[in-house]
């Protein structure tokens, strides 16, 4: 039988769990105005992709993210990490560069961009006092992109899946990318077909890389967040994110 953990009591405890909850609902903000602007659902863009495309997802970024989990680590030796809106602002003008050679342009963007994105997860893991160097703090990176994507709404579920189910240490890499390639494909695939979009292209590249960047960012503070306050007020993850999970499906 599973072990019932008590609810948090401690007013600072609940005060740090309602902002972290605050920014994981307003994370899909910016990508949900992007899908509205582009006039379709995540769905619906998914469907646009060509088969052999489609069914090449998967492979193009389990690589991907191979490539982006060992070259974002070396990078931190030679540029310092930046602030989020930096890491917005390349990631945006990547995206335009990619949206205006339309598909074989994104395409061939998209591994520079995984990798940025990791870069900035890495950077905001240290400045939650935790270090990017060592190999479970890498891993836990990976593990922010098994959430949901800028294009789709999160429930909170997503949280659990990257925390709890995911029970890989550094060793088991490939294992890992395996898990989260599936995933991260899927929001990839929508991210892809966007920038494809007739008459749009750079302006389509420009905004879903913003609303990437943006979501995955929120989604890093959050993640490091949780873990940053279980260790400063020595609780146990476990329940706080439980708590987490329940103040961000709670109706408002």
């Amino acid at each position: 039988m599973a072990e019932i953990l008590p609810p948090v009591t401690d007013g600072k405890t609940k005060a740090a769990l309602d902002a972290l909850a605050k920014r994981h609902r307003a994370a899909s903000g910016v990508g949900m105005q992007v899908l509205t602007y582009l006039g379709g659902t995540a769905e619906g863009l998914l469907a646009k992709l060509p088969a052999p495309i489609r069914g090449g997802l998967e492979g193009a970024t389990a690589q991907a993210l191979e490539t982006a989990f060992h070259a974002a680590s070396r990078s931190r030796g030679l540029v310092e990490d930046r602030p989020d809106w930096v890491n917005t602002t390349l990631t945006t003008a990547m995206g335009a560069a990619g949206g205006f050679g339309g598909l074989p342009g994104a395409l061939a963007e998209l591994p520079f961009t995984v990798t940025m994105l990791l870069r900035a997860i890495q950077g905001i893991a240290a400045e939650h006092g935790f270090d990017p160097a060592s190999e479970e703090v890498r891993v836990e990176c990976l593990r922010v992109f098994a959430s949901a994507g800028p294009l789709a709404r999160d429930d909170g579920s997503d949280m659990g899946f990257m925390t709890a189910r995911m029970t890989i240490t550094g060793a088991s890499l490939n294992s890992l990318i395996a898990r989260v390639a599936p995933k991260l494909s899927a929001v990839l695939g929508q991210k892809l077909a966007a920038q494809a979009a007739p008459v749009l292209g750079a302006v389509a590249g420009a905004a879903v890389n913003y609303s990437f960047t943006s979501y995955y960012q929120e989604i890093a503070h959050v993640h490091f967040g949780l873990k940053a306050l279980a260790r400063d007020l020595e609780q146990d993850e476990g329940l706080l994110r439980e708590e987490l999970i329940a103040r961000i499906t709670r109706k408002t």
